[in-house]
């Protein structure tokens, strides 16, 4: 009798030690912010954030003259055009390599710093040359509340915002708060900004309307439902215990 009070006081401390840790609860709770974090401003610093090229961005650019006169595009051998295109990667050492100038270092530098440092190592090739850029490979991550169902979506279009990434992932489902969203961001100098938003009434449509930039996080803090982790993670201590309870039982019976 003494060691089945002992197995059972032991069982029930085992139960209370574990019900107050978050990570034996929740443990797919990802990027939580501890009591009192101090979010990025919404109203100031995400206005003027431009995207910094990075190693591994995939560039695709087109050369054109302010003129409007016909080029020869040397770059594919093709014939005059009023445009030559090409696409490169950023290597790892933050350098471009460009057909006719070489390597370029591009990395650090905002597209319309890029484009402008192209313009002028290409005057020397062509009249009065116009450069565009962007990136082909920029994406966002995002996790609507239900981490089982995180996605990756590509930016396509440079003005995509917070809702239309979300909507993109399919939405924030029933287990997802959607007055509790991340965006995190990432600056060049490995900074990371976190701002909260609350997307749950009409007044948030204007944080919900905020552009996204490449490499961007979208989290979705999911609800916490307390029963259904406590009964999935007390179940198979009660399991062995009750088992402990029938073995003890039918060990006394002899």
């Amino acid at each position: 009798m003494n060691l089945f009070r002992f197995l059972t006081f032991t069982y029930f401390v085992l139960i209370i030690l574990l019900l107050p840790s978050c990570k034996v609860l929740r443990p797919n709770l990802m990027l939580q912010t501890p009591p009192g974090y101090k979010f990025a401003a919404l109203n100031d610093s995400l206005s003027h954030i431009s995207y910094i090229l990075s190693p591994n961005d995939i560039i695709n650019f087109q050369i054109y003259t302010n003129d409007g006169f016909k080029m020869v595009d040397v770059i594919n051998n093709a014939q005059s055009n009023y445009f030559v295109k090409a696409e490169a990667t950023i290597d790892m050492d933050g350098t471009l390599k460009m057909p006719m100038i070489g390597r370029v270092k591009i990395t650090g530098l905002t597209l319309a710093e890029a484009e402008k440092k192209l313009e002028t190592l290409y005057s020397e090739y062509y009249i009065k040359p116009f450069v565009r850029l962007s990136v082909n490979n920029k994406r966002v991550i995002v996790f609507p509340g239900n981490n089982a169902v995180a996605k990756v979506i590509p930016l396509q279009n440079n003005n995509t915002t917070v809702l239309e990434a979300i909507a993109m992932a399919g939405g924030i489902p029933e287990d997802g708060k959607a007055y509790k969203v991340k965006l995190i961001r990432t600056l060049p100098n490995g900074q990371s900004l976190v701002y909260l938003m609350d997307l749950s009434t009409i007044d948030g449509l204007s944080y919900g309307q905020t552009t996204v930039l490449a490499n961007d996080i979208i989290y979705v803090e999911p609800r916490y439902r307390p029963v259904q982790a406590i009964v999935r993670d007390i179940t198979p201590l009660l399991s062995l215990l009750l088992s402990t309870l029938v073995f003890l039982r039918v060990y006394k019976s002899f």
